[in-house]
């Protein structure tokens, strides 16, 4: 007989509750699109860089939303930060992506870094290191899809669909349609 609280084909049970569903991540990918829009007065000199692995396909749906307002394509690419990151020597089995810039570059253009989750800033300190390597931008902004707390570098979005507080050991899961077969955001 299996002990309380556990499945006898799973182990402990884990206690999954959704946060956002598809619509909720479809809404305030919208409004972040909207918001980037109105402070960047326009689509002119923006750039999406999704970050690896989520990050992407939300910057490429953003790009997608902020074109159909403006009409005009928006240039998108997506970083891989894995390199620069401070954790290597304790998690070095990290599986390396692509950087793809767009065609324009990012000099003197506005960048927006989009990532899935805003957690301790470590990610974001990355991306920042990488974009000196790759050119000088005009700005970096930052859009996040949740922002979970607990910073451990003064890093804040400019951008945010949802501020989810949470407890450090809780694990706040982003699943994508592109790379998971679903839309939504749970937290364990």
């Amino acid at each position: 007989m299996p002990a309380p609280g556990t499945r006898p084909d799973t182990g402990p049970e884990r206690a999954d509750r959704t946060v956002l569903d598809a619509r909720d991540i479809s809404r305030a990918l919208t409004r972040i699109s909207h918001e980037l829009l109105e402070r960047n007065k326009g689509a002119d000199d923006l750039v999406l860089l999704g970050l690896h692995t989520r990050g992407v396909p939300l910057a490429r749906r953003i790009a997608e939303r902020i074109a159909a307002v403006e009409g005009a394509p928006v240039a998108v690419g997506e970083l891989d930060v894995t390199l620069y990151r401070d954790d290597l020597r304790s998690q070095p089995t990290r599986r390396a992506h692509k950087t793809a810039l767009p065609a324009g570059g990012i000099d003197r253009k506005v960048v927006v870094l989009v990532d899935d989750v805003l957690f301790s800033g470590r990610t974001i300190r990355a991306a920042l290191d990488a974009l000196a390597d790759l050119g000088r931008p005009s700005a970096v902004r930052l859009a996040v899809l949740v922002d979970r707390g607990h910073r451990q570098l003064p890093i804040r979005a400019d951008h945010v669909g949802k501020n989810l507080p949470s407890a450090l050991a809780e694990r706040v899961s982003v699943r994508l349609t592109e790379i998971d077969g679903t839309d939504e955001v749970s937290i364990s």
